[in-house]
Parts: structure tokens; sequence; C-alpha cells
């Protein structure tokens, strides 16, 4: 069966200027209608320069608010219960490796074993500059901060050794709930990502403009691979799934809903949903009121 997950925006204008404690609230509510997993995304400054941005339009004004993610992971932890956690995506280099294995492995034991790690290397060259990281080096960055986790996660004491991180005999405690704590990487399939997910991860999340036949041959490609290097389980893929909407453009759930099995046949195990697909800044106090039709149309399309 798969899981219905909702990106949440921490950023640019949903709570005004002010307000976002009331993130908090909102998430309750989202564990209450009966989403699986939350999901924020990342960034840790913003440049001038996003339209060197890729996929359409860039969200929210470089100036806006762009809360951290992993912080506001942490306090929607002390309100829920059930709901995962996750990063979608967490830009994983820009965090040292142990600053980052010791923060994850927090949120995961107070959260009761809820975190789902999503990384990716992100495109801005502006935040590598800002923590004095090589924007080119990205890739090696990403795979050598997640392997220097796993090594902290994973061991005690905990030894690793590569260009970018290194530590002998160290202890990191306390450890993930989750052993092993599920990473997702994202992008597109090529070689060094599929080697990442296979070596590394639990789960894959798509390159946003990737189309639906390069999904399924890769996601096959994925299974294959999995099932080779003796992975037990399934890999774990995530697709969003688009509002379909009426001709005064308003969300027509039975047909966006409609869709869903045509994404699970492709390769999902998890669906995606937007918050802003259904819920506008002035909507927020009706928040369960227009979430549990989306969450019940779901399940009956799942």
């Amino acid at each position: 069966m798969t899981t219905l997950t909702i990106g949440v925006p921490n950023f640019g204008s949903l709570f005004g200027d002010r307000g976002w404690d009331k993130f908090v609230q909102l998430a309750r509510q989202l564990e209450d209608v009966g989403f699986d997993r939350l999901v924020v995304v990342d960034h840790v400054v913003m440049g001038r320069n996003t339209h060197e941005y890729k996929w359409g339009p860039f969200r929210g004004a470089i100036d806006g608010p762009w809360c951290e993610p992993l912080t506001m992971l942490a306090a929607i932890a002390s309100t829920t219960t059930r709901i995962r956690l996750g990063t979608g995506i967490l830009i994983a280099p820009l965090r040292p490796a142990a600053v980052l294995a010791k923060t994850v492995a927090t949120l995961d034991a107070l959260s009761n074993g809820r975190v789902d790690l999503g990384v990716g290397t992100g495109w801005q060259r502006d935040e590598y500059d800002a923590v004095g990281l090589p924007f080119e080096e990205r890739g090696r960055l990403l795979t050598e901060t997640i392997a220097a986790c796993r090594a902290l996660w994973e061991q005690s004491p905990a030894s690793f050794t590569s260009s970018t991180a290194t530590f002998d005999e160290i202890w990191c405690e306390p450890k993930p709930m989750q052993r092993p704590l599920p990473v997702w990487f994202s992008g597109t399939l090529n070689a060094r990502n599929l080697r990442r997910i296979i070596e590394l991860g639990d789960g894959w999340i798509p390159i946003m403009d990737a189309t639906e036949e390069q999904i399924a041959r890769e996601a096959a490609q994925l299974q294959r691979a999995w099932a080779d290097a003796g992975r037990t389980g399934t890999p774990q893929i995530r697709l969003t799934l688009p509002a379909v909407r009426d001709a005064e453009r308003r969300v027509d759930l039975d047909a966006t809903m409609a869709e869903v099995p045509r994404l699970v046949k492709i390769g999902a195990t998890d669906v995606r949903v937007g918050l802003e697909s259904f819920v506008r800044a002035e909507d927020l106090d009706r928040v369960p009121e227009i979430l549990e039709p989306v969450v019940a149309a779901y399940r009956a399309h799942a």
C-alpha cells in the first residue's frame, strides 16, 4: 500500500511575516486528518540568482522567510505522535557530517523513530559559497556526508575516512531510534546516484521535470539494481500528484485522485500532494474541513 505525503511550505508568506509558531498547530491537524508523512524543504541562504532555477518560476521571494527544516520538524515532533517527519529535500552537504548526524539522530530519538531524511545537492552556488564549500564538488560532498553519517549512526565508536570527513574512534550519541534511518536521495538516476541509493539509501525522489516514461524506466532500473545488490524489501519512490483543475481553476478532487493508480503503476510507493494545491492562506482556519476529503479520496483510489 502506498503512503500519502503532504508537502508544507516552510517558507514564504503562508503565515505572513509572523506567526510561524502556527506551523506546529497545522502539523497536528495534518496528522489528525490522516496524512502519513509531512515534508518540508531547505535553503540555508538565498542569493539573487533565482533565474538559474531550472524547474519553472522560483517559489518565494529571495528576502522572504525560509525556516530551517530540521528545527521545524523538532517542534512538530514534540506535539505529534504518528505522522512521519521528512525533508524533501535537505541540502545535506551544507552541514558538516558530524553536526548533521547528531541533529538527525536527536530528532529521530525525540520523535520515537519517525524521520525520513530526503537529501540532495541543491542548485544554488551562493549557498556553497556562503559556507566555504566548492559548488563543483557538491555530488562528492553529498555522498561522503551521508556515508559519514551512516558510520556515526551505526558504529560505536565510529571511524571513517574520506576527502571531506575523517574521524577515528569517536562516539556520536544518541543513535537514531530507527536502524537504519531511512535516507531518500533526490535527482536523476544516473550511475552515481543509483550507486548512492543502493549503497547508502532507502528511497528515491525523482527530479522535478522527469517525464513519466523516464520515471518508469529508471524505477525499473532501480528495482533491478536493488535486487542484484541483495537488498531486501523494496526501494521507496516518491512521486508528486499534480492537482487537476476544472474550468474555474478549482481542484477537481476525483479527477486528481484518479491519477494515483497511474503513479503507482510507474513505480510510486509514496504519493506527495502539496498543501497549497488545496489550502490558501485565508483558509488556514478550515484545514480539517478541506483536507479530510482529500485523504478519504486518496484512500479510495490508492
